[in-house]
């Protein structure tokens, strides 16, 4: 880790005064943050699948279905993600 006695950049709006760090944002691809989703959804399906029985007789299981179309759609997330990442990585490269 790298120590820098950068200040934050001023800007004044009106008779505002705004502080912007300079700071790398943590996940540019969102690849982690499809992923934690992802798993939220399967953590909660599972959770759900021994109460099938009560959900049915309340007519609640689009709930359990809704966690596992959320699984599928984010496993399509990750993919996706991971090709858009690829493909940045490559013209960051071409352009080098």
């Amino acid at each position: 880790m790298e120590l820098r006695d950068e200040q934050p950049d001023r800007h004044e709006i009106g008779n505002r005064t705004y502080l912007i760090a300079p700071v790398e944002p943590l996940d540019v691809d969102g690849v982690r943050t499809v992923q934690v989703g992802t798993g939220l959804f399967l953590l909660a399906f599972v959770g759900l699948l021994p109460f099938y029985g009560r959900l049915r007789e309340d007519d609640h299981t689009w709930l359990l279905w809704m966690c596992l179309a959320g699984v599928g759609l984010g496993l399509l997330g990750v993919e996706y993600c991971k090709r858009r990442r690829r493909v940045r990585a490559e013209r960051a490269g071409d352009d080098a």
